[in-house]
């Protein structure tokens, strides 16, 4: 899956490099994957997208939206690794969707946790219920992301919920997954194990102001540095914590970095800066 300051990204490098081409053929689902979700049968894809012209590209949370066709009557939803291949490269074997274009260049989707790879008409409602969500809800890079909106997303429920459980489950925040807010929660100085109701308005406060500060950042810098963009290269900005980082000195007060499970994944965290 993409986290929202990837898709931004390679929204962006798609409106740039990819629009105006023709697809000449489109391949779903050559590499079944068991986590790998399509609109309708991928086999129709291809009558769906051929001879159609990629158009504008947007990000919706963790999602590339795509418009093809003369008048952007076909879309797709992408959420998985999307890469560019110039004419005459050597393209992977394996992948779930492809994209060949007519000047011999092409688009190559894999999936590594899960994805999604919609084909819809414009304005038909159908793949994931996240992705409709994310298309209805303001982005943390957005005004419309402000703190009367967070304060919002923090009901009776979310009490109970850990950091990382408020910000990275139910699609609460679309986009803010488990890979960006271990960064998010450090700026903030909260433990991920922390539960909501122990946090005072300060900490409310510093953990809204982190979840637009970081997320803009991040995406400013070209994404992360343990993620890569269209063309496969890695992103400018340097996570504080993450894999690259464990077990280094936290940049702020030296202990270490530690990584924990956690609610179905890796938490990293500093013991110094975000006590629990």
């Amino acid at each position: 899956m993409l986290e929202l300051p990837e898709a931004v990204v390679i929204a962006d490098q798609v409106n740039s490099t990819l629009q105006g081409k023709r697809i000449a053929r489109a391949v779903a689902n050559q590499s079944p994957h068991a986590f790998a979700w399509y609109s309708g049968d991928p086999a129709e894809y291809n009558s769906k997208l051929s001879g159609k012209v990629i158009g504008n590209a947007k990000a919706y949370g963790g999602y590339i939206e795509i418009a093809t066709g003369e008048m952007g009557e076909m879309i797709l939803g992408i959420s998985a690794a999307l890469r560019y291949y110039p004419k005459g490269a050597k393209m992977p074997p394996k992948h779930q969707l492809l994209l060949q274009f007519d000047d011999q260049t092409a688009v190559v989707a894999t999936v590594q946790m899960w994805g999604g790879l919609f084909c819809l008409p414009a304005g038909e409602p159908g793949g994931f219920a996240d992705y409709a969500l994310a298309r209805s809800r303001p982005s943390p890079l957005e005004e419309g992301f402000d703190r009367g909106f967070f304060d919002g997303l923090c009901g009776e429920d979310t009490g109970k919920l850990s950091a990382k459980g408020f910000l990275a489950t139910g699609q609460r925040i679309p986009g803010l997954g488990n890979g960006v807010l271990q960064d998010i929660l450090w700026t903030a100085r909260i433990h991920p194990k922390r539960k909501m109701a122990t946090l005072d308005t300060v900490e409310l406060d510093g953990l809204f102001a982190a979840t637009k500060s970081v997320l803009l950042k991040m995406t400013m810098a070209g994404g992360r540095d343990t993620e890569r963009d269209l063309f496969g290269r890695p992103g400018g900005y340097r996570t504080v914590l993450s894999k690259k980082t464990l077990g280094k000195p936290c940049p702020e007060c030296g202990t270490p970095i530690r990584k924990e499970p956690y609610l179905g994944g890796a938490i990293y965290y500093c013991a110094g800066c975000q006590r629990l």
